[in-house]
């Protein structure tokens, strides 16, 4: 039975995109080589955090805040549509500095950020202490943005893919694609390891830091058609402190998120290929910074430890839109460490593109040419 789309990729962003698509009755099917969300977005700290990411205005502001905006009515749908709860919190978070030299560095990204229009607070060492007693004294300057957060990414990957499932949509787990057929510029279905053939009209590519590998069928003389590699990311939960800590931190380039009973420490930023492998360096630095921004947490056992991948282009920004050399071919791919934060937003503009033929403003700026191949 032909499908309408082929999704590769059983991520948040594949599963926005079938989420979307199904509420337009419009027949897809994702194929995911492992379990759904279990690679970068079931990693992934769940950061509704825009700041971090951004200089100032432009296009990625744009995207990254509307992406942000748009969760919250999502999550309500989603709870309606399906029972199921995300954990969304709007906690707020202190962005921090420890050394009175990088406050002026700090400073310089406030005025770059007051542009952007988002609540802002700028407060001294004792002041953000106030929010956070359990600080390091050697806290001295922060950037405090109320509305900043977190959603848990599983259980978020989960709701899309149950309101989908309840529209239609199927979910092709442990089904790696090895290959396409095409009739000239299009592709007419996919070839899975299991011998079989999925036909479809269209074929989007949502394979977070493993789309790359679909070069080797979409362009197979071109060994860098799809400028996206794998940057692996550590983190680790400690338990929480008493009192606990109840806002996000960021400070020595890491951040800490705090739940119920654990906070998740992340993560470091490695060139390892695609290895997921967990190392004692890797923990050790998560630890040790953790230290330094809450002293109390040289108390708190390390509870787990974990690694994903986040798929880096070359100018950090995704590859959105339609494939050149192609008719029918989509990348929803290259988020880096944004995918939660935009991934609704994604699936919203890919699936109005696969329904419309047109190109929402918003992701123009994100095409896959501006990559010659």
């Amino acid at each position: 039975m032909e499908t309408d789309i082929v999704i590769i990729g059983g991520g948040v962003v594949g599963c926005a995109i079938a989420y979307y698509l199904s509420k337009a009755s419009v027949s897809v099917m994702v194929v995911e080589r492992g379990e759904i969300g279990a690679q970068a977005s079931g990693a992934a700290a769940g950061l509704l955090a825009p700041l971090g990411p951004l200089s100032g205005p432009g296009p990625l502001a744009d995207f990254l805040l509307a992406g942000c905006a748009l969760l919250p009515r999502l999550v309500e749908t989603l709870a309606v549509e399906t029972g199921l709860r995300t954990g969304y919190r709007q906690i707020g978070a202190l962005r921090t500095v420890l050394h009175p030299k990088r406050v002026a560095r700090l400073k310089k990204r406030w005025e770059s950020w007051k542009p952007l229009g988002l609540p802002m607070h700028w407060l001294s060492g004792d002041e953000a202490r106030q929010l956070e007693p359990q600080l390091s004294p050697d806290v001295c300057a922060a950037v405090y943005a109320p509305t900043e957060g977190q959603i848990q990414a599983r259980p978020f990957v989960q709701s899309l893919v149950q309101a989908a499932r309840q529209r239609g949509a199927i979910f092709r787990t442990h089904t790696e694609v090895l290959a396409i057929e095409r009739s000239g510029a299009r592709v007419t279905g996919v070839r899975t390891a299991q011998g079989e053939v999925l036909p479809c009209q269209s074929l989007v590519v949502a394979a977070g830091a493993w789309a790359a590998y679909c070069a080797a069928w979409l362009f197979p003389e071109q060994s860098h058609a799809l400028p996206i590699r794998p940057l692996r990311g550590q983190l680790l939960s400690l338990q929480q402190p008493v009192p606990p800590l109840q806002r996000i931190i960021f400070g020595e380039a890491a951040y800490l998120v705090p739940g119920d009973e654990t906070i998740i420490v992340g993560a470091t930023r490695e060139e390892a290929g695609f290895d997921l492998a967990v190392t004692e360096d890797g923990t050790a630095w998560l630890q040790t910074t953790a230290q330094r921004l809450m002293p109390v947490l040289a108390h708190s056992e390390m509870v787990t430890a974990w690694a994903g991948l986040r798929p880096k282009t070359p100018d950090n920004q995704p590859l959105l839109g339609p494939l050149p050399g192609w008719e029918n071919v989509v990348m929803a791919a290259g988020h880096n460490s944004i995918g939660i934060m935009t991934g609704a937003l994604t699936g919203q503009t890919i699936a109005e593109f696969l329904i419309t033929g047109q190109i929402a403003p918003i992701i123009r700026p994100f095409s896959p040419e501006r990559f010659p191949s």
